[in-house]
């Protein structure tokens, strides 16, 4: 199973992502938008909505904004088309990121990541250049509600996954993606409550930090990509010592 360690500095992380909490409507609505373009309107017949819809609703995202994003992305409502973009590429320490964008201007998203990966000590690549150290998995993530790490096992076999990240508040499942349609469902039809799911990269080898400094120049390149308005999702292979971790907070 999946280290401490691992999830520590992905809760650390997540802790950062709370910081600019005011953004996240914004990123769940992109994709209820997308989502409706590529698979129409209906949840139950389009997976990629229902999820996306699941995951606003999980944020408290009012319902006039969900059917909102729905309805421009059937084109009910008029505005700007949005498409998907990925970039590749360094942060400081060698450390490889994956950065997800959705966004309604390539012309003005991809020069300003560009700048982004340069001023903050990384450098963009092309495409491919670091994927092939990720993985692409399914990643449910769930309260853990009391239960123990031998419990919450039990919940990963029983739903067809491959393998979880514990820890005492809020654990995370992770499946094949040929699997993930099939472990959704079950945690649905079984009414278990879900913080999130969506598709991820898992970093196959990770990169340690054991300095401060290092640790403080990777999370403010971190940061400024959370920050930017067109980034839905960004994925590395850092891994920052708990005790590093500790001293950001």
């Amino acid at each position: 199973m999946s280290g401490h360690s691992k999830w520590a500095n992905i809760k650390h992380k997540k802790g950062r992502q709370d910081a600019i909490r005011g953004k996240i409507f914004t990123r769940l609505a992109k994709e209820v938008t997308i989502a409706a373009r590529e698979g129409g309107g209906n949840p139950d017949m389009n997976a990629r909505l229902r999820l996306a819809v699941q995951n606003a609703r999980a944020q408290n995202m009012p319902n006039e904004n969900i059917q909102r994003a729905i309805k421009k992305g059937t084109g009910e409502i008029a505005g700007a088309m949005i498409e998907e973009y990925t970039y590749e590429g360094y942060a400081p320490g060698g450390i490889a990121v994956i950065v997800e964008t959705a966004t309604d201007n390539k012309n003005r998203t991809f020069p300003e990541i560009k700048a982004l990966f340069s001023k903050y000590g990384g450098n963009i690549g092309e495409a491919n250049s670091v994927a092939w150290n990720f993985s692409r998995k399914g990643v449910i993530t769930l309260p853990t509600n009391g239960k123990s790490e031998d419990e919450m096992m039990e919940l990963v076999l029983e739903c067809g996954a491959d393998d979880m990240e514990y820890d005492d508040d809020t654990t995370r499942i992770i499946c094949a993606m040929d699997q993930y349609g099939a472990v959704n469902k079950y945690l649905n039809d079984n009414k278990i409550e879900l913080e999130s799911s969506r598709l991820e990269y898992i970093p196959l080898n990770m990169v340690k930090i054991t300095d401060l400094e290092a640790a403080k120049k990777f999370m403010r390149f971190n940061d400024m990509f959370e920050e930017h308005e067109d980034v839905q999702n960004l994925f590395t292979n850092a891994d920052i010592d708990d005790s590093i971790a500790d001293m950001l907070e």
